[in-house]
């Protein structure tokens, strides 16, 4: 059975060591932008500093013997209008990862799902994600979950 329950600050270090999971990809597709070995103080400092945003909501997913199998981290987000644009709140989803072994059972539907109502708890309209090129299973993961392309970012090297 898969528990959602919102990080605290006693969870850093698990944070960090779950966060592993997409950093490794990451590097490995982009090591012009990811570092190859972010330092443990830095990535607990920049958890902790998430958990203690009051517009952040870390998530933890708990599987069986209160083990943590993934997490997400939400951020509401107030944009204001413009002479072309509506103003709105929306709930960005900044990260989110799942241990390989638990990959495909449920743990990112509900984490996703916890996403979502953090989105509505706080009045928002639209829950928006990005996701990397090159990593083909969260596109399908997020296509498969209703979202929608919105746009394409591109990069070039200078």
């Amino acid at each position: 059975m898969i528990q959602i329950r919102t990080a605290s600050s006693d969870d850093v270090a698990l944070l960090a060591t779950l966060n592993h999971i997409v950093h490794n990809l990451h590097k490995r597709h982009r090591p012009d932008l990811f570092l190859d070995s972010p330092e443990v103080d830095s990535v607990e400092a920049f958890f902790r500093a998430q958990i203690a945003d009051p517009s952040v909501t870390v998530l933890l997913a708990d599987g069986t013997e209160d083990k943590a199998i993934g997490y997400a981290l939400a951020r509401v987000k107030s944009r204001p209008g413009s002479a072309l644009e509506h103003s709105e709140i929306i709930v960005s989803l900044d990260q989110i990862a799942v241990v390989p072994a638990a990959a495909r059972s449920g743990v990112g539907a509900a984490l996703l799902e916890a996403v979502r109502e953090v989105g509505r708890t706080a009045g928002c309209r639209r829950l928006v994600t990005d996701v990397w090129y090159f990593n083909e299973g969260a596109r399908a993961f997020y296509q498969a979950a209703g979202f929608s392309p919105m746009n394409v970012r591109l990069d070039q090297q200078l």
